[in-house]
């Protein structure tokens, strides 16, 4: 198996697994996020220990891209704080968008790496970064 296959069964268990897809109750933190040109919407929801995020979740719809993004960029940020969250957040979208990134800063992403290749496909750049931005702004 190689690499883009690797990454493609990453993005299609995370966009058939429903384990982070649920309501977080007394969660400290909720921020809806909407992508206007195709209609995907998330709500992210946090528990907070601190600064510390303790659990992460959403609940939503879209596409099988933004569901996925989202659910691995919650297994991601569990256990990190708002701030390494928010430079997981700032590495991701500057991948997403053909910035520089180095390959250190590759390795912090661990599965969302695998949403890389979505650069190639302009149409679901927006979805890709949906559940990211709403973090970057909520944090």
């Amino acid at each position: 198996m190689n690499m883009e296959e690797i990454y493609s069964q990453i993005i299609l268990d995370h966009s058939r697994n429903q384990a982070n897809k649920h309501d977080l109750e007394d969660a400290e933190i909720t921020e809806p996020g909407h992508n206007p040109s195709c209609g995907d919407e998330i709500v992210l929801q946090l528990k907070m220990d601190g600064d510390i995020i303790k659990e992460a979740a959403f609940t939503g719809d879209g596409c099988a891209i933004s569901q996925a993004a989202t659910s691995v960029m919650c297994d991601i940020i569990v256990g990190k704080t708002k701030e390494e969250a928010k430079k997981l957040a700032d590495i991701y979208i500057r991948m997403i968008k053909r910035e520089d990134v180095t390959d250190e800063e590759l390795e912090l992403l661990e599965d969302a790496v695998a949403f890389k290749n979505i650069q190639n496909m302009p149409q679901r750049v927006k979805c890709a970064l949906l559940s990211w931005k709403t973090l970057d702004q909520t944090i």
